[in-house]
């Protein structure tokens, strides 16, 4: 017998979610004891949301695993930064590395899960990140690319709109591409949303402060 698909559960008291409400939920779904990136930007605010019997292991590409939540008051040490320049603290059997050997945990599929901000996200999970493609940009590319094929898992953290109301969701992307087809879910303030690479079909997990129809009715891709 064929199972119905999953219902969207709206969570119509709440939302849209802060950045921070945002990062627990992220934090909610790694799976425990996966090895995780998160990438610059809104990404870094995960590590403060993920519990100690979670056993995640956070990865930075700049060479260090077991980096902990971001560190405030008197424990700053301007020599442990994550890749996004921000102090961190260590856990207990943290780890550090060359540069390269870093890029090689990326690329060689050792990473469970990886958090990327994009610019753009299209339907069947294509991921554009790291340029705009105006004259004048400045292309912020990193190790995104090294990332997005090399983890088991790359979920998006972004915001849904832009601030002149165009979806980022799309159904495909107009700026210059970071990967093809690599994408597995997306979180934004409005929802979280799976990725069907093959079919091209979003499926809207969970909403906040806003029903299914009335997201779908904002975006331009057709989701299920």
């Amino acid at each position: 017998m064929t199972q119905a698909p999953p219902t969207t559960v709206e969570h119509l008291d709440r939302g849209p979610l802060t950045r921070d409400e945002l990062a627990a939920v992220i934090a909610r779904d790694i799976p425990p004891g996966s090895y995780v990136n998160l990438g610059i930007g809104q990404p870094t605010l995960v590590a403060d949301h993920l519990s100690a019997q979670a056993a995640v292991v956070l990865h930075t590409e700049n060479g260090m695993l077991g980096m902990g939540p971001a560190a405030r008051g008197e424990d700053i040490d301007p020599d442990l930064t994550n890749a996004g320049k921000i102090a961190v603290t260590e856990l207990p059997g943290a780890a550090y590395f060359h540069h390269a050997d870093s890029f090689a945990m990326m690329r060689g599929g050792h990473l469970d899960v990886c958090v990327l901000g994009a610019l753009q996200v299209s339907q069947h999970g294509d991921l554009a990140n790291w340029h705009t493609g105006e004259p004048g940009a400045i292309p912020a590319v990193g190790g995104a690319m090294d990332l997005a094929i090399g983890a088991k898992n790359v979920f998006v953290m972004m915001d849904l709109f832009t601030k002149d109301g165009a979806a980022k969701l799309v159904p495909s992307c107009s700026y210059p591409l970071t990967g093809l087809r690599c994408v597995s879910r997306v979180y934004t303030e409005y929802a979280v949303i799976d990725i069907d690479r093959t079919a091209g079909m979003p499926r809207v997990r969970e909403t906040f402060g806003i029903t299914l129809a009335d997201l779908a009715a904002k975006l331009p891709v057709s989701l299920r």
